[in-house]
């Protein structure tokens, strides 16, 4: 790894403008990797120089990362930094990948925010500035373009847009994330969150985009995703069905490093804890309170406990006792836990939803235990007893297991909700 020119370092403030406030100007590297690309090169990055001379707002600098390139790219590069010595720099590898031109060069960066785009400029650049917008006032940790969010406006052919249709959906349902697309080559990040997430990312390839996401999502951070315009260069290299295939191995290897803990990152900057803006909105922090929580668990447990008798009074007639139990207190216990997330325990809302559940869900089975243990007494003791006895019986077993429920809750499943990440 080389770099072919001294060039200078991002600039840390405008020239000529006074120290007021003694501050440093934002800066913004927006890397483009490279690799055998002597056609489309220099007038890509010159397209992108001018408009960021014209219509981007903070200072900035461009840095080419050439991935092994065996044609003139090099040469190209080389001239482009020796023209614009102050805009754009060269970072020369010697071994090809996406993934770790962008790790090499975002390790590197004194940028505040890092970019990376593809060379073709095949999105939009008017999606810049809201790109990193949010990144510059520390709303959001990773920033990343969509051509399949809502408000997109993308032109491709049908074999890639089936492909990535069906790729990004099988990301979502695998793993729980909430963006629609991992692959589009326009992204950005804050530097001092995302150098951490590098160091625990395998890819070196096209898979680094998925993975980098989703760690970020796994360990916290917030994620924002925004429309873009995108046209297909149809010039692209791309394998794009070998890539699929080498991208849902790499879904396998993340849930697997999830499920083993190696997907926690250490050492990420803490974000701070959701505080109210405004003084009366005492309920939206930390959770509401203990007042709060027993009186929203109180009624989600009256509505779950109305759906579990009406489910199991149903499948009674087809099910087992036990049958019957089982299948109405899943499908209402799923549902619970889903609505304390999100209305009893407000600030538990950014942890992790799949361990969340996996606790729910062995909760469920004590709670399930004891719904069943008290039929089985009850079966066992009064062999002749009446539905309405039966019905009673579940009701005080389900009253007993909801309150131990609220505190297993309370104080294991969502018991660190409200800490800060260390």
């Amino acid at each position: 790894m080389t770099d072919l020119t001294a060039g200078q370092e991002v600039r840390r403030a405008r020239e000529g403008e006074a120290c007021a406030a003694c501050e440093l100007t934002t800066t913004v590297e927006i890397v483009v990797p490279v690799h055998n690309e002597e056609r489309a090169l220099s007038g890509c990055v010159e397209v992108l120089r001018d408009y960021l001379k014209r219509c981007f707002p903070f200072e900035w600098i461009i840095t080419v990362v050439d991935n092994a390139s065996t044609d003139r790219t090099p040469e190209i590069a080389a001239e482009l930094t020796r023209r614009h010595r102050s805009e754009i720099r060269l970072l020369r590898l010697e071994r090809k990948g996406r993934g770790l031109a962008l790790r090499t060069a975002w390790a590197r960066s004194r940028a505040d925010v890092v970019v990376y785009m593809d060379v073709d400029l095949s999105t939009g650049l008017d999606a810049l500035l809201p790109l990193v917008a949010p990144l510059l006032n520390g709303h959001s940790d990773l920033a990343v373009g969509s051509r399949l969010a809502r408000g997109a406006r993308t032109l491709r052919g049908p074999r890639r847009e089936i492909i990535s249709r069906c790729y990004n959906a099988l990301v979502r349902l695998t793993h729980g994330v909430g963006f629609t697309d991992t692959q589009c080559g326009f992204k950005a990040a804050r530097t001092a969150v995302v150098r951490p997430l590098l160091a625990t990312v395998e890819d070196d390839s096209w898979f680094f985009d998925t993975e980098l996401l989703l760690l970020a999502d796994h360990n916290g951070l917030r994620v924002h995703e925004i429309p873009v315009d995108w046209v297909e260069d149809v010039d692209s290299r791309v394998q794009v069905v070998r890539t699929a295939v080498d991208d849902v191995k790499g879904l396998i290897r993340v849930a697997r490093a999830k499920a083993t803990g190696a997907a926690r990152v250490p050492d990420l900057p803490a974000r701070p804890d959701p505080r109210a803006a405004h003084p009366d909105a005492v309920l939206a922090e930390n959770g509401g309170g203990l007042l709060w929580q027993l009186l929203s668990f109180g009624v989600i447990g009256v509505l779950s406990t109305a759906a579990h008798l009406g489910l199991y009074a149903l499948l009674r007639t087809w099910l087992p006792l036990l049958a019957a139990n089982l299948a109405a207190l899943t499908l209402t216990t799923v549902l619970n836990t889903e609505a304390n997330r999100r209305f009893t325990f407000v600030a538990s809302r950014e942890r992790s939803t799949a361990r969340t559940h996996l606790l729910g869900l062995i909760v469920f089975g004590l709670y399930y235990a004891l719904t069943s243990g008290a039929l089985l007494t009850l079966t066992a003791l009064v062999p002749g007893h009446t539905r309405v006895l039966e019905l009673t019986v579940l009701v005080c077993a389900c009253l007993l297991g909801t309150a131990s429920r609220f505190l297993l809750l309370r104080g294991w499943v969502f018991g660190h909700a409200t800490a800060p990440r260390k």
